[in-house]
């Protein structure tokens, strides 16, 4: 039997089934809000790869994108990205992770001058890379892959941020906005593969980049693991 639509998105969700992202240590341990306050600090730096250059994303996103109709839908992404207007009262995303950062004492000096590590900076390059591939691409990279993972997880880690390191509702807010945004992402995400994904080749190439993508998230969190241990 051939892939379909509904096929491929099963294949999708076992395939983060079985990667179970929130048991690696890292994701764990700001899960479960074991972290030393040096630890998660130095979480802020690396992780800022993804929310401080989404611009190199989702932008590339947009205009890669070859139908109007759908192209208004990334357009929205990118919009509450960049202004914050549909679910974080007006503050852009970026501003709210800078927030998280001063909340644990991170200043936006040391974000915007981060030393990334070797995973961040591969996950940079890989992402941005496959954001400006076909549409397809994208679009299975970024919101069935990298965005899939993080609804119903993020709540907890404000909770603990804030229980922990006594940050306010304001620094944790980059955390709960995310909670909705990205199951909001995600969802357009399936939405678009339900239009452009047809043939056999198509729904092959979507799973090997879905593949590809968790590969890389889990490289970008080993890493990230690393320094942070080096950190503590």
């Amino acid at each position: 039997m051939g892939l379909d639509v509904e096929k491929t998105l099963t294949r999708i969700d076992e395939m983060h089934a079985e990667n179970k992202f929130w048991e690696q240590p890292m994701w764990q341990g700001l899960i479960q809000g074991t972290l030393s306050l040096p630890m998660v600090k130095e979480f802020a730096r690396q992780h800022g790869i993804i929310p401080l250059h989404n611009h190199n994303y989702h932008g590339r996103l947009y205009v890669n994108c070859p139908d109007p109709k759908w192209r208004e839908m990334i357009a929205e992404v990118v919009y509450e990205e960049g202004t914050g207007r549909l679910y974080a009262d007006g503050v852009a995303h970026n501003e709210l992770y800078y927030r998280f950062g001063e909340g644990v004492g991170v200043s936006r000096n040391e974000m915007i001058g981060a030393r990334y590590c070797p995973g961040a900076l591969a996950f940079k390059a890989y992402f941005s890379g496959m954001c400006e591939k076909t549409f397809l691409e994208g679009v299975s990279c970024h919101m069935l892959a990298a965005e899939a993972q993080g609804p119903g997880y993020f709540s907890s880690i404000a909770e603990h941020l804030k229980k922990n390191f006594d940050l306010s509702d304001e620094q944790v807010a980059f955390w709960t906005v995310h909670d909705v945004a990205d199951e909001d992402h995600s969802g357009i995400g399936r939405e678009l593969l339900e239009e452009f994904a047809h043939e056999e080749a198509d729904f092959q190439l979507v799973l090997q980049v879905v593949r590809e993508t968790i590969d890389m998230m889990n490289l970008l969190t080993a890493d990230t693991w690393r320094v942070m241990q080096e950190a503590a």
